[in-house]
């Protein structure tokens, strides 16, 4: 009987062994912070005694045990930094935070949500060690930034979920919940190009500021960097590859929005993307080497992509792009949605996009159609770029531009007859 006892309590010992290891990682970390009043021992003890007021208070039926040992924890671990206060010292509030969480995970392990703990405490641990790295992204954050931030939040958070998830118009094309939810997808991915091409500033060169400044805008990027090569023919090589860059990152930029809209699709498209994107690389690789690595490189000015008015301009042209596209579809077959195709993909590439996605997952458009509807609007809007850089860039380059970015076109262009074959 005494056995069997004994064998039962084995049972909970896994949890205890985790719990320990979740205050040595965080302890471990905290025992590096001089100004720390709990290392090592503290939070692999916090740890345990979270684990321990999680099962008697199980096995009593009272809650109040874990609450008791969660008040006790604070108020022990706050008055040990009341007692030795001094005016520069820290106030040692992380350090608090960081017991009272030691022992929340301590108390989740016993409760059988020992993987997320383990996760929770990776996470915390992180957010301990890199101290000074968040400290300086939160300096260099301007008031523009954070104002993107709060504006992406009320598209997503406000906007998005009141907005009814039901068909209206004609050929049922038109569902405001899902067009605005193409509109918070796209502003995401624009947002996060804004975000890292403000961190990147000039220092990193050309390579990173061509792959942000394609997810910010590839358009504004066009153009800003034809009109200082104008102005500044010593930027001539570095536009050339931040503008070929953007560009190429465009279809990467398709094929990740394509896998969270349609993925179905992804088995046609990619290879189209991909070809293109290969051809254009190859190009690219050449103007790279020819530059050399230099880093010093004008950034982008890009306007904010997540301005109500601008998402709800998109919102509107993608509506309208998707309700053309099913109309002239219907009247016209495939003739009438490669029309819209072309003509759409000349300002914006991502409407056609998502409004083929759209009509190919309401069963309006199959797959070959789909991808070529994608194609054609990706070469229209490469037409269009290169034509923006010749006029406004010169011809030095646009010449040089042509050739990686006819090369990317090609490529889609030869994929998509091998696919319609």
């Amino acid at each position: 009987m005494n056995i069997d006892l004994l064998q039962g309590e084995f049972e909970y010992l896994p949890r205890f062994i985790t719990s320990l290891a979740i205050g040595l990682l965080i302890g471990l970390e905290r025992e590096r912070s001089p100004a720390a009043k709990a290392g090592l021992r503290t939070f692999a003890l916090v740890a345990l005694f979270g684990a321990v007021a999680a099962m008697l208070s199980e096995k009593t039926s009272s809650p109040w045990l874990l609450t008791g040992g969660l008040l006790v924890i604070g108020l022990m671990t706050i008055a040990a930094y009341l007692r030795e206060r001094e005016e520069s010292a820290d106030p040692g509030t992380t350090t608090v935070a960081a017991i009272v969480m030691c022992y929340g995970l301590g108390a989740m392990i016993w409760h059988g949500y020992s993987t997320l703990a383990v996760m929770l405490a990776i996470v915390t641990t992180m957010l301990l060690y890199f101290k000074a790295e968040l400290h300086g992204i939160t300096r260099n954050l301007s008031r523009r930034d954070l104002t993107s931030m709060l504006q992406f939040a009320v598209l997503t958070f406000i906007i998005l979920p009141v907005l009814p998830d039901r068909n209206y118009g004609p050929y049922g094309a038109l569902n405001p919940y899902q067009v605005w939810l193409m509109v918070v997808l796209i502003s995401g991915v624009s947002l996060a190009g804004y975000v890292a091409l403000r961190f990147v500033g000039q220092r990193n060169g050309a390579a990173l500021l061509g792959l942000f400044g394609g997810l910010a805008s590839s358009t504004a990027t066009t153009l800003v960097y034809a009109r200082h090569s104008r102005d500044n023919e010593g930027l001539a090589g570095p536009a050339v590859v931040v503008i070929l860059l953007a560009n190429l990152v465009v279809l990467v930029r398709l094929s990740v929005v394509s896998a969270v809209v349609s993925p179905s699709v992804l088995p046609q498209l990619l290879p189209v993307l991909g070809s293109g994107l290969a051809l254009g690389l190859g190009a690219t690789a050449y103007w790279w080497h020819k530059l050399n690595q230099q880093s010093e490189v004008l950034m982008p000015e890009v306007s904010n992509p997540t301005e109500i008015r601008t998402a709800v301009g998109f919102g509107l042209l993608y509506a309208v792009v998707l309700l053309f596209a099913a109309w002239l579809s219907d009247i016209a077959g495939n003739g009438g949605l490669y029309v819209v195709a072309l003509v759409s993909g000349l300002t914006d590439v991502d409407a056609i996009t998502l409004s083929s996605l759209r009509l190919f997952e309401l069963g309006k458009l199959q797959a070959t159609e789909t991808v070529a509807a994608i194609s054609l609007g990706i070469m229209s809007n490469i037409g269009f770029k290169l034509g923006l850089v010749f006029f406004i860039g010169g011809p030095l380059l646009a010449r040089r531009c042509a050739v990686g970015m006819i090369a990317t076109a090609a490529g889609i262009g030869l994929a998509l007859l091998v696919l319609t074959r």
